[in-house]
């Protein structure tokens, strides 16, 4: 009986059928790479169901773009603190507190009370300038006082946060009298809030920079690695001699500083304040960075991942508002994606233990801070 021969192989061409698996394994396993693909899959969707395809209009984009420019900008900054090992679930409140005084700056230096009531604002460049300004060292100051909190008193960040979320809230209120700031000066609004350039919005492109100021100074500066190695570990980070007080300042401050800006996008774009809003902001920004792949516990951080995974909950609400159903809804499918996406990152830590353990002397495997 003939037997067909056997065609060997050189070892050449099985190296590079190995480096070529293990190039394309590497690649299909990047989150950022599918949650790019379920963000795409969904718009299409959206936009091959929507009455008229209305999801594919211009305008549509342009108000996704916009709605998009705070959130992507929080799950940015999110992630550099997730990376560290910490968290900020008082954004929202950050934001809130800012607006206020930022917009009450803005009103009291652009004219007196009467000119203001009129939409007189003789002053207008001087309250526009001051105002920005306070509203973004008012985000940082924030974001200090956390700071403060976590590294000197020694609060966990999860509890410390949650304290002044409810003190930013508060002082909100109470400076704002429980109303929203009136008289802003429209200008603001039409010079910014709601321009746009080639149908994008100004507040968009300005994260868009930000974006990619912040991948750089992660991926290219010895800040972002100092931060990476102190959520991977505080010992070996200190033994390096990375100032992991310091750093934690500073990350902390960052991400008020966001918060700020956040703050700018919200008075210019509504030209008035939302002090009853923002509850969701810190779910869907931390939500936004893992779901991305950014490690929950701290040492790995991605800034794609986290973009296109604020966008997740961006096109999830747009989509259901244009078929007519709640847009609370998007809070469930991103609460439920979020809690897959942390359950698949423990077991993909336990498989890699499990393994390591079996190629070690004695079967066992040293702990490591993930």
């Amino acid at each position: 009986m003939a037997t067909s021969p056997t065609v060997a192989t050189s070892p050449a061409v099985q190296d590079e059928r190995i480096r070529h698996s293990s190039r394309l394994q590497r690649f299909l396993e990047q989150p950022a790479l599918w949650i790019a693909v379920v963000d795409i899959a969904l718009i299409l969707l959206f936009g091959l169901i929507s009455p008229n395809h209305v999801f594919f209009n211009t305008s549509n984009f342009t108000n996704m773009a916009l709605d998009s420019a705070e959130v992507v900008l929080l799950a940015v900054g999110m992630s550099f603190l997730l990376g560290a090992g910490e968290l900020d679930i008082s954004i929202g409140a950050n934001i809130i507190l800012a607006s206020v005084v930022g917009a009450k700056t803005m009103v009291a230096l652009s004219g007196s009370q009467a000119q203001v009531e009129i939409g007189d604002y003789p002053h207008l460049a001087t309250g526009l300038a001051v105002g920005i300004t306070v509203t973004v060292l008012c985000g940082i100051a924030f974001g200090l006082v956390n700071a403060f909190i976590v590294t000197v008193l020694g609060v966990n960040s999860f509890i410390a946060t949650l304290g002044t979320l409810g003190i930013g809230t508060g002082l909100a209120f109470v400076l704002a009298n429980g109303n929203n700031i009136q008289n802003i000066p429209t200008e603001f609004q039409s010079g910014f809030g709601v321009r746009t350039v080639t149908n994008i919005p100004l507040p968009a492109l300005v994260t868009a920079i930000a974006v990619l100021l912040l991948w750089g100074l992660l991926a290219l500066s010895r800040f972002g690695l100092h931060t990476l190695a102190i959520g991977s570990s505080r010992q070996a980070a200190q033994r390096a001699g990375i100032p992991i007080t310091f750093h934690l300042v500073l990350l902390f401050a960052l991400v008020g500083m966001l918060a700020g800006i956040c703050a700018v996008y919200d008075i210019a774009r509504f030209s008035t304040t939302n002090i009853s809003g923002h509850q969701t902001e810190a779910l869907s920004a931390i939500a936004g960075a893992v779901i991305g792949g950014t490690n929950l516990f701290g040492g790995r951080v991605s800034i794609p991942g986290a973009v296109f995974g604020a966008l997740l909950a961006v096109i999830l609400e747009t989509g259901l508002v244009i078929q007519g159903l709640s847009p609370f809804y998007q809070l469930i499918v991103v609460g439920v994606v979020l809690i897959f996406a942390v359950y698949i990152r423990g077991v993909d830590i336990r498989r890699g233990v499990t393994q390591l353990s079996r190629r070690l002397p004695g079967g066992t495997a040293g702990g490591g801070n993930q």
